[in-house]
């Protein structure tokens, strides 16, 4: 399967890519119990440590919910050594706290260079009934930066799209998967918009002129298929793809479909993509159910690429791989056994807003 062209005409925003220069990272306090049902303890010590991570290099803006919450969020920055000037807060109510799937998609005029959010809608993977707060947050935060909002619809009507369910290499390609945005029947985003429709979405307000379509996401997604743990961009050229050995694994067989697309695909300037294998963890499961553990749920701040470990053999093997591809910034990893618990790791977490100014 091929790339899908888009029709010739101006798009009127660019999505940047994840490693261009950032102003901040945004994630929301932990607070919702639920997520990590007997393990919530060591949770919010993890976001801490995130934190500290990426204050090295960018702004953290945090969501909390309330001035109670937000004197909790400060304590543990503060044990864990967050210089408290690289770290704001915004009292946003939310539901969850996977920021990277409802929080402020920042997008760049394609004319003026300046940036805008795109107003995508968010329903709770169309799967969860608390929703609604997270999904008010992109507008918030447009208050609060003063930053214009761009409306994303398709004929007519508002489009659903989650941060984890793409991923961009900043020049005119995106990555997705049919599982997630076309699957007519499970955790429908977007009832009757199919590729076309979607596509032509994805080119006026994200920049985007060549789809890169893959099949299914890993087992124990309850996303339905996000890209994000299973295949990423590492620079414009190159996507590292998670590579299931076992042929008896659940994953096995979806991920070699992947590998056997991407072979046939193209990137926005007629070149193929480099492919790089990144390995799999070892099964992780909780009351019985597979956790979705990978390790190409990473993120690229400013002063590192944040990796989660899972106290498994490959974890050395997956940090040094990227490590090999990214060589401007380091490659840390961030313990994400609890973590994971949730349902996602460090790239679900965050979301980055980009540098003012276009530069690098």
């Amino acid at each position: 399967m091929t790339a899908s062209p888009l029709p010739v005409a101006g798009p009127r925003f660019r999505l940047p890519a994840e490693w261009e220069p950032h102003e901040a990272t945004w994630i929301g306090w932990p607070h919702n119990r639920s997520d990590w049902p007997g393990r919530f303890a060591p949770i919010p010590w993890a976001y801490a440590e995130i934190v500290r991570k990426l204050a090295a290099g960018e702004r953290v803006r945090v969501l909390v919910g309330s001035r109670v919450e937000e004197e909790r969020a400060r304590r543990h920055l503060g044990r864990t050594g967050v210089d408290p000037a690289r770290v704001e807060y915004f009292r946003f109510p939310t539901d969850r706290g996977w920021t990277r799937d409802f929080g402020p998609l920042f997008v760049r005029s394609a004319g003026r260079g300046g940036l805008a959010i795109a107003r995508f809608r968010f329903n709770g993977w169309a799967r969860y009934p608390d929703w609604r707060k997270d999904d008010r947050v992109p507008e918030r935060a447009a208050r609060a930066l003063r930053l214009p909002v761009v409306d994303v619809r398709a004929g007519g009507r508002p489009v659903v799209l989650e941060g984890g369910s793409i991923d961009v290499n900043g020049r005119g390609s995106l990555l997705t998967t049919e599982e997630c945005l076309l699957d007519p029947s499970v955790q429908v985003r977007n009832p009757g918009l199919g590729r076309k429709e979607l596509e032509a979405v994805f080119r006026e307000y994200l920049g985007v002129m060549n789809v890169l379509w893959l099949g299914r996401g890993i087992a124990g997604d309850d996303t339905h298929g996000h890209v994000d743990d299973l295949c990423r961009f590492v620079d414009r050229r190159t996507v590292v793809l998670c590579r299931e050995r076992d042929p008896r694994d659940a994953n096995y067989r979806p991920l070699e479909e992947n590998r056997e697309r991407l072979q046939g695909m193209r990137l926005e300037d007629g070149a193929r993509p480099e492919v790089v294998d990144l390995p799999m963890p070892a099964p992780l499961l909780f009351a019985g159910r597979r956790l979705p553990a990978s390790y190409a749920n990473f993120y690229v701040a400013n002063a590192a690429v944040l990796v989660p470990t899972f106290n498994d053999p490959a974890d050395r093997l997956a940090l040094g791989v990227l490590a090999e591809l990214v060589s401007d910034r380091a490659v840390v990893g961030i313990h994400a056994v609890e973590l994971v618990w949730g349902l996602g790791t460090l790239h679900c977490l965050t979301q980055q807003q980009p540098a003012a100014t276009a530069r690098g």
